[in-house]
C-alpha cells in the first residue's frame, strides 16, 4: 500500500476498491500510534441526509458542541477548534470510514479544514473513500493514500490466518490467483468452503468467485443506473474481461457506445450518444478510452449479467467492432466475440480461433484467451492438449504464472506428441522457476531438454540453460554443471512443423534465423559458464566475453532476436560473472526496455533485478534500491514470488546501509520466508549477509560474526557458491573486532586466501581493495599500517566505492587511534564520515562519529567540530590548488584538466580537504575561501 499514514499531521484521503481493506487500513493506522488519542467515526448515509449531518456526527465524536453557526463563526472554524481542543497539545488521530456517504456540506468542511491542519503535526485526520469511482472534488485537493491490492505473500497469511493453517498449499495459490488481491473477496471465498475443499480432498467451486459472491460484496455499488447505462457497463466489462491490469482494461468509447446500441437493439446513430446520459460513475474515461474504475466492479458486472445478456454483448462488440474496421486485417477480437456469444459455436469455430490466434501482433492476454476458448470447444484430444498448452504458453509471457500452471494441468488430460510435452515441460518448469520449489523447475526443465532435443534444438538449449538458473538459484553447483554438461547439441529439425491451428498440430516453430543465433548465443553462455564453475577463469572470460560483445553489436544494429528480453539478460548476467558492471548496466537497461513493449511484463521484474545487482556491486545502493523497488512492484504484478524475495534480499542489502536496522529485517525476514518454503538458497545468503551487515553498522560485531561463520566457512551450511564471497570482508571484520580472528586465526586465514583466489579473477573491482583491508585486519602492527595505506590506494585505482573506501578509512582510523597517534586517526575519520555522509550511510556515520568522540574531536550538527576549526593554512599546496579551482565553480573533471591531473586524484584530495576544513558541501568551502583573512 502507497503513501503514509498520520506523519506530518494534516488531512489525507485513504482510498480503494470496494473491499479492499481501507476499513482494516484505518483500524491499523490507530493501532500502530499507540501514543495518539484516537477518534473513530463511520458515516451514516441517513444522518448525511440532513445538510451538515456529518460535521455534527464528527463533533460529537470529539465531544465539542454542535451548532448553530453564524457567518462570523463558520462551520470550518467549529471543526478546526474541536481537533485543537480534542488533542489538548497530544497527538490526535481522526478516522472517518466511508467519508464519501457524508452530505456535500459536510466534505465541503472538510475540506476546507485541511489548509488549516497542514504542517499541524499532532493533529491528523483519515477521511476513507470507495474508489469505485473518482474522489469527490470536495476532497480532489488533498493527499491520497491508495490501499494497493494484497501481494500473493500477502494474500496467503491472510488464508493461512483465516484457515488456522489448514488450508492445502495448492488450494490456497487458486484462491489467491482468483482473489486478484482483494482480501474481501479472498475470505467470502474461503468461507464458503466445506472442510473436504479446504483440505484439497475436493474440488474448488468452478469459478471460485462466482456471481453470487462478486454481485454480493458489490452490493449497492451496481444500483441506481439506468437501462442504458446498464447496458453501458454490461458492454464494457464484456470488452475487456480478458485484461488482467486495470490499466489495460480500456475500449475506445465510441465503440463501446455503438456496441451498446446494438445491445438495446438501436440502430446506430438513431439515437444521439447523450442517450446513454452521464458516464456511469464506475467507469473511467483516459482520452478517447473507457474502463472500470474497480477490476472488483468490472468482474462484478459481467458476471452479475444473465447468461443470454452476456452472450448479446459480445455478439453485439463482434458488430460493432466490424462496423467501425477497429480490428484492421486481422479477426481475432471478432472471432472470439462471436464464440462466446453462443452456447453451440458452428462446427470450425475452435480451429479458425486458435489459427486467428497464431498471429503474434495482438495482445497475449487476447491469444491466451482465444486458444483456451479453441481448447474448450474441441474434441480432439492432441488439439486440445496444444491448444491449453499454447495458451499457457502467452499467460506465463504476460505475467500470469498460476494461470500458465493450471493451463498445463488441463493440457495433461490429453495425450500429447513428445514435443509438445517437452513444450508443456518447458513452459512448467520456467513458470516453477519464478514462483515454486526451484528443484522442481529443475527437474521439469531438464525434461523439457530431453523431450525438445530431436524437434527443437534451440528450446532444447533454452530449458538446460532455465535449468542451470534453476540450480544457481537453489546453490546446487553440482545441478549447475550437470545441466551444462548434458548431451551435446542435436541436430535441427529436418522439416518445418505445421502451423498451431493446422490439422496435424505441431507447437514447435520451425528453426530460423534467429533461433539459429539463439542456439549459437546458448552454447557459448554454456561453455563460459561451464568454465567458470569448474575453475578454470582463464578459459571462462572469452566465451563470456564474445556474448556481451556480440548481444551489444546485435542490440545496436537491430539484428534478430535483439528485442528479445532473454538475450540481454544472458549478456548482463555474464558480465556480472565477469565483473564488467558497466556492460551489465548497459544489457540490463536493454532487456528492460525490450521488456517494456507489450506481452513481456514477466521479463520486466527479472531485468530489474539484475540492474539492481549491478548497482550493488558497482557501490550506487540508492539506484539499487530503486531497481529492487521497482522490480518488487512488477514481480508481485506477475506472481513471481522467488524473483519478489531477491528484490527483498537486495532491498535488505541496500538498507544495511542507508535504512534502519527495522527496514533491513522487515525485507530480510520476508526473503527468507520465501527462500525457506522455495529453496532459494542465493536469496538466503543475501538476507542474511544484509543482516549481518547492519549487525556491524549497529555496533553487533559478535552477531555478525555468529551469523556469517557458516556462511563463509566450509561445510555443509556455507552459503551460496557464488554470494559467500561477497560476505568475507564482514566476516573478517567482525571477527577481528570481537578477538576471534586472534583465536582462530588459520581459519580466519583460510576463508581470506579463498577469498584471494575469488579476488584474482576480477569479478568484483572492490575485491583487490577489500582483500588488502582483511590482510591488514590480520596483519601484525608492523604491516597493517601499510597495507591499510595500500587498500586505499586500490580503492583510488578502481573509484565509485564511496560506502567500501569509507569502511576501510573507518578500520583504519579505529586502528590509528588505538594506538594513540590521534591526528593522523583524525584524518582518517574524518574522511570516513563524509564518505559514508556521501553514500546516505547515516549508521556507519554514527559509527564514525563516536569513533572521532573517543578521539577527543567533540561533535556538533552533522559531525563538524565546533567553532573556526582549521584554516587553510593546513592544506598542502596541492590541495590549495584544488580549493581555488572548486571554489570558482570548476567540476572535478574541469579541475583535473586544469592542473593535468587525473579525475580520481582530484576526487581523493578533494575528500581530504572537506574533512580537514571540517565542510561537507563545495558552497561550505567556497564560502571558506571567500572569507576574510583566509588566503587561498
Amino acid at each position: 500500500m502507497s503513501g503514509q499514514t498520520t506523519h506530518g499531521g494534516g488531512v489525507r484521503v485513504v482510498t480503494g476498491e470496494p473491499g479492499c481493506g481501507r476499513t482494516a487500513f484505518l483500524a491499523r493506522a490507530a493501532r500502530t500510534s499507540p501514543a495518539a488519542y484516537v477518534v473513530g467515526v463511520r458515516a451514516d448515509p441517513v444522518a448525511s441526509a440532513v445538510p451538515l449531518g456529518g460535521l455534527r456526527a464528527l463533533l460529537r465524536a470529539l465531544g465539542a458542541p454542535v451548532g448553530p453557526w453564524t457567518a462570523s463563526d463558520p462551520p470550518w472554524t467549529v471543526l478546526v477548534d474541536a481537533l485543537r481542543t480534542a488533542s489538548g497539545g497530544r497527538q490526535l488521530l481522526v478516522c472517518v470510514d466511508d467519508a464519501h456517504l457524508w452530505d456535500v456540506p459536510t466534505r465541503a468542511v472538510l475540506g476546507r479544514t485541511a489548509g488549516h491542519l497542514r504542517g499541524e503535526g499532532p493533529l491528523s485526520v483519515l477521511l476513507s473513500v470507495s474508489g469505485h469511482r473518482p474522489v469527490d472534488r470536495e476532497f480532489a485537493a488533498l493527499p491520497v493514500v491508495r490501499v494497493d491490492p494484497l501481494t500473493p505473500d500477502e494474500a496467503a497469511t491472510l488464508l493461512d490466518e483465516a484457515t488456522d493453517g489448514a488450508l492445502d498449499p495448492a488450494v490456497r495459490d487458486d484462491l489467491v490467483d482468483a482473489a486478484e488481491g482483494n482480501p474481501a473477496l479472498l475470505l467470502g471465498m474461503v468461507r464458503r468452503l466445506s472442510p473436504a475443499q479446504i483440505r484439497g480432498h475436493r474440488r474448488l467451486p468452478a469459478p471460485p468467485a462466482d456471481a453470487d459472491l462478486l454481485t454480493g460484496l458489490a452490493g449497492h455499488f451496481l444500483t441506481g443506473f439506468t437501462p442504458a447505462q446498464e447496458d453501458l457497463l454490461l458492454t464494457v466489462a464484456a470488452a475487456v474481461r480478458d485484461a488482467h491490469d486495470t490499466q489495460d482494461a480500456r475500449i475506445a468509447l465510441t465503440l463501446a457506445r455503438r456496441a451498446a446500441e446494438q445491445l438495446r437493439g438501436t440502430a446506430p446513430g438513431a439515437q444521439s450518444a447523450h442517450s446513454f446520459g452521464p458516464l456511469p460513475e464506475l467507469l473511467v474515461r483516459t482520452d478517447a478510452e473507457v474502463g472500470f474504475h474497480s477490476d472488483l466492479l468490472r468482474r462484478a458486472v459481467y458476471a452479475g449479467a444473465r447468461p443470454e445478456r452476456r452472450r448479446a454483448a459480445h455478439r453485439a462488440l463482434a458488430r460493432a467492432i466490424q462496423e467501425t474496421g477497429s480490428t484492421g486485417s486481422t479477426p481475432l477480437p471478432v472471432l472470439l466475440h462471436r464464440a462466446r456469444s453462443t452456447a453451440a459455436p458452428r462446427p470450425g469455430t475452435a480451429i479458425a480461433l486458435a489459427a486467428a490466434a497464431d498471429d503474434r501482433t495482438h495482445p497475449r492476454n487476447l491469444r491466451c484467451a482465444a486458444y483456451t476458448h479453441a481448447a474448450d470447444l474441441t474434441d480432439d484430444g492432441t488439439r486440445r492438449a496444444q491448444w491449453y498448452t499454447a495458451a499457457a504458453e502467452q499467460a506465463l509471457h504476460a505475467g500470469r504464472t498460476h494461470r500458465a500452471l493450471r493451463l498445463l494441468d488441463r493440457a495433461r488430460d490429453s495425450a500429447a506428441p513428445t514435443a509438445l510435452r517437452g513444450r508443456a515441460e518447458l513452459i512448467r518448469g520456467t513458470a516453477v522457476l519464478y514462483d515454486g520449489p526451484v528443484d522442481e523447475a529443475a527437474a521439469s526443465l531438464l525434461l523439457a531438454a530431453r523431450l525438445l532435443a530431436d524437434s527443437s534444438p534451440h528450446q532444447s538449449q533454452s530449458a538446460l540453460l532455465a535449468a542451470v538458473d534453476a540450480a544457481w538459484t537453489a546453490g546446487d553447483a553440482q545441478g549447475c554443471l550437470h545441466a551444462l554438461t548434458t548431451t551435446d547439441t542435436p541436430r535441427p529439425a529436418a522439416h518445418p512443423p505445421t502451423p498451431a491451428s493446422a490439422q496435424a498440430p505441431a507447437p514447435v516453430p520451425a528453426p530460423d534465423a534467429r533461433n539459429r543465433t539463439g542456439l549459437s548465443r546458448d552454447l557459448g553462455y554454456r561453455a563460459g559458464l561451464r568454465a567458470l564453475l569448474e575453475g578454470k577463469f582463464a578459459q571462462a572470460a572469452g566465451p563470456l566475453r564474445r556474448l556481451i560483445v556480440d548481444a551489444e553489436a546485435a542490440g545496436a544494429a537491430g539484428a534478430a532476436g535483439a528485442d528479445e528480453p532473454d538475450a540481454a539478460l544472458r549478456a548482463s548476467a555474464a558480465a556480472l560473472l565477469l565483473g564488467d558492471l558497466a556492460a551489465a548496466r548497459r544489457a540490463g537497461a536493454r532487456a528492460l526496455a525490450a521488456a517494456g513493449t507489450p506481452g513481456t511484463a514477466a521479463a520486466r521484474a527479472r531485468a530489474r533485478e539484475y540492474l539492481a545487482y549491478a548497482e550493488l556491486r558497482a557501490g550506487r545502493h540508492a539506484l539499487a534500491r530503486t531497481h529492487a523497488e521497482e522490480g518488487l512492484r512488477a514481480a508481485h504484478r506477475t506472481g513471481q514470488r522467488n524473483t519478489a524475495a531477491h528484490h527483498h534480499a537486495v532491498l535488505a542489502l541496500a538498507a544495511s546501509i542507508e535504512g534502519t536496522p527495522e527496514e533491513v529485517a522487515a525485507h530480510a525476514d520476508t526473503a527468507l520466508a520465501t527462500a525457506r518454503r522455495h529453496g532459494l538458497v542465493q536469496a538466503a545468503t543475501l538476507a542474511q549477509w544484509a543482516i549481518a551487515r547492519a549487525d556491524l553498522a549497529g555496533g553487533r560485531p559478535r552477531e555478525a560474526a555468529d551469523r556469517l561463520g557458516p556462511l563463509v566457512r566450509p561445510g555443509p551450511r556455507r552459503g551460496h557458491f557464488a554470494v559467500w564471497m561477497l560476505a568475507v570482508p564482514c566476516f573478517v571484520e567482525a571477527a577481528a573486532s570481537t578477538g576471534r580472528a586472534d583465536d582462530g586465526v588459520t581459519e580466519v586465514t583460510d576463508v581470506v586466501e579463498e577469498f584471494a583466489r575469488w579476488a584474482g579473477f576480477g569479478a568484483d573491482p572492490q575485491a583487490p581493495a577489500q582483500l588488502t583491508r582483511c590482510r591488514a585486519l590480520l596483519a601484525p602492527a608492523d604491516r597493517a599500517d601499510t597495507l591499510y595505506r595500500r587498500a586505499l590506494d586500490l580503492h583510488d585505482t578502481v573509484g565509485g566505492g564511496d560506502f567500501e573506501r569509507a569502511r576501510t578509512e573507518l578500520l583504519h582510523g579505529k586502528w590509528l587511534r588505538r594506538r594513540r597517534r590521534l591526528s593522523e586517526a583524525r584524518d582518517r575519520l574524518g574522511a570516513a564520515l563524509v564518505g559514508f555522509e556521501r553514500c546516505g550511510a547515516r549508521l556507519w556515520a554514527d559509527q564514525t562519529r563516536a569513533e572521532l568522540r573517543a578521539g577527543g574531536v567533540a561533535q556538533s550538527g552533522a559531525g563538524r567540530a565546533p567553532g573556526p576549526g582549521p584554516g587553510l593554512d593546513a592544506l598542502t599546496p596541492q590541495q590549495l590548488r584544488i580549493t581555488r579551482c572548486v571554489a570558482e565553480g570548476a567540476t572535478n573533471r574541469e579541475v583535473a584538466l586544469t592542473l593535468s591531473l587525473s579525475t580520481r586524484t582530484v576526487d581523493y584530495h578533494l575528500r581530504k580537504v572537506f574533512a580537514t576544513l571540517g565542510v561537507r558541501s563545495r558552497i561550505e568551502l567556497a564560502r571558506m575561501v571567500e572569507k576574510p583573512g583566509q588566503k587561498a
